[in-house]
């Protein structure tokens, strides 16, 4: 399943990874995964900002450009933010001690997913945001497919909670 959402402001943005935190369906027995995609500046952090506070994190949330990993507790789990944009391969990704979070009740949120190679388990959703200009006006746009059963669940519940898809 796939689905596309024209987001002309940040706070579109925001709107549809709030949608993305109220549908998340967690498990007891295995780890969430999204990938987030794009260029520079489309809104990933953005994004993975609005899901992480829709899931209950108070704290302001960090970009996790230059630690790499910020995790955060949250109402249903653990949400781990990861940007791979600095990574240079695979062997790299071993270092961080990625594994170490794909537990159950845990959501791994990451940016730059491609950095890593195959070296990540399949994601349960794909976000690729692509930035485009209609009339002038830069907008973005959000195109999610889901890769596993439960991202089929959750893709179809965002659905439902944010229909003014394109």
């Amino acid at each position: 399943m796939k689905a596309t959402w024209r987001l002309p402001s940040a706070r579109d943005t925001e709107r549809l990874g709030m949608a993305l935190a109220r549908s998340c369906p967690w498990d007891e027995r295995a780890p969430r995964l999204v990938f987030l995609s794009g260029e520079l500046g489309a809104g990933k952090t953005t994004l993975a900002a609005a899901l992480l506070q829709g899931l209950g994190v108070a704290e302001p949330v960090r970009s996790p450009s230059y630690a790499l990993i910020e995790t955060y507790g949250v109402h249903a789990g653990e949400a781990v933010h990861v940007d791979l944009y600095r990574l240079h391969g695979a062997d790299e990704l071993q270092q961080l001690g990625l594994r170490d979070y794909l537990n159950a009740r845990t959501l791994l949120l990451v940016e730059w997913p491609e950095r890593a190679g195959i070296a990540l388990p399949p994601p349960d959703l794909v976000v690729r945001l692509e930035t485009i200009t209609t009339d002038g006006a830069v907008g973005r746009n959000a195109c999610i497919e889901a890769r596993s059963e439960a991202g089929e669940t959750w893709l179809a519940l965002t659905c439902g909670a944010l229909p003014n898809q394109i």
